[in-house]
């Protein structure tokens, strides 16, 4: 599991397809406008996607995940225009929904099947930790990459890569989804009946439980906050940074996100006040990082964005622990479909602020609304549940 995560996000263009927007002509507002075209599609195929992981084979559904992966970046090597560009962010959307909420619930599943479900922000914490620890790689790599075959070369190795990822998929572990006595009995029905009934199943509790959707919201808020990183190339840029050194700097972001999610399953069982406390700080690292710019500001926002990024992953965790898990992977999706929403309201703040402020002072106002975030967390965190036992409904 922990190997299929990592390697997929093993993807050398990472560290430059800002600049590889920007430098075919898009200026802030056009790249702006693809994250949010990727956005709106991930989050309109979010939810369906989910109920989908709930009612056929979830690796299935990884393995067209990462198919459509691989055609997204292909997309932009032989059509380097914003319509390519474009036709990219929609496969990669798509792409993305069909991972988000089906992995979560099959790991959970995997873990409950064998008894240990606490161990699932550990898990979730080394599979993220590995998926930084190949971001912080591949954009390391990209510059040298660069230099010898410019963006094309960038580019390739990255399809490449996420080939590799397709074949990964067939590791993974198949653990039974958790099923209730009505559903056993309906095994007879159609694959479009138990589509809906998932899809029913995962809204409703969402709609009926007041901490199930205390938690989607606290969740979906914590992983909005990591959309401020396709910004950093061009902040990096900004502020003086040649591109060959610009995924350096970013680099340092993807250190301090390592060890954030290698760190979750030590502060799995943090309090509502203490995670508070952490996204207030956090916040105002990266707010000052952007602005003192240089290794010591890239420095700065590595270690909020990991303290950002080790907060949403124990909110999430909380949120599996919390559900009924009838329908997992579809009100995990609901999370991701939230998230999308919000991160669309970030790119959009990008787009309009760029006409008067430079990207420095962007990234220092949009992270101040976190600090709200960490005000309420207390109220929006459920208790952590002691291991070996289940929520009483």
């Amino acid at each position: 599991m922990v190997a299929y995560a990592s390697v997929r996000e093993f993807v050398p263009l990472y560290g430059l397809y800002a600049l590889l927007f920007e430098d075919h002509g898009l200026d802030t507002r056009s790249i702006s406008s693809l994250f949010v075209l990727w956005s709106v599609v991930a989050f309109v195929s979010e939810v369906p996607s989910g109920a989908w992981a709930d009612t056929v084979s979830r690796r299935g559904l990884l393995f067209g995940s990462g198919a459509l992966l691989t055609a997204a970046f292909t997309m932009w090597l032989v059509w380097p225009g914003y319509w390519g560009f474009a036709l990219g962010f929609v496969l990669w959307g798509i792409s993305e929904s069909m991972k988000s909420g089906t992995f979560e619930a099959l790991v959970y599943d995997e873990l409950a099947a064998r008894g240990c479900e606490h161990r699932y922000a550990a898990i979730m914490g080394y599979a993220n930790a590995g998926e930084m620890t190949c971001v912080f790689v591949a954009i390391l790599t990209a510059a040298p990459l660069f230099e010898l075959g410019g963006y094309a070369l960038v580019g390739w190795v990255s399809v490449a890569i996420t080939v590799v990822d397709i074949a990964l998929v067939g590791t993974l572990p198949a653990a039974p989804k958790v099923e209730e006595a009505d559903e056993i009995a309906g095994r007879g029905d159609t694959v479009l009946v138990r589509y809906m009934s998932s899809l029913r199943a995962g809204t409703s509790e969402i709609r009926t439980d007041r901490v199930v959707r205390r938690s989607v919201v606290l969740a979906a808020a914590l992983l909005a906050c990591l959309a401020f990183d396709e910004y950093f190339a061009l902040l990096a840029r900004e502020s003086g940074a040649e591109t060959g050194f610009v995924p350096v700097l970013v680099a340092l972001t993807a250190v301090g996100q390592v060890v954030g999610a290698a760190t979750a399953g030590r502060t799995a069982t943090m309090s509502g006040r203490t995670m508070g406390a952490v996204v207030i700080v956090g916040s105002a690292l990266i707010a000052g990082g952007a602005l003192a710019g240089g290794i010591a500001g890239f420095t700065a926002i590595g270690v909020g964005y990991g303290a950002l990024h080790n907060t949403a992953i124990v909110a999430e965790a909380r949120l599996q622990d919390t559900m009924s898990g009838r329908a997992r992977a579809t009100v995990s999706s609901v999370v991701g479909l939230t998230s999308e929403v919000l991160s669309v309201a970030v790119f959009a703040a990008y787009a309009i602020g760029s006409l008067w402020l430079p990207m420095a002072a962007l990234v220092a106002v949009t992270v101040l609304p976190l600090v709200g975030l960490g005000v309420v967390a207390p109220r929006l965190l459920p208790a952590a549940r002691p291991a070996g036992t289940e929520r009483e409904r």
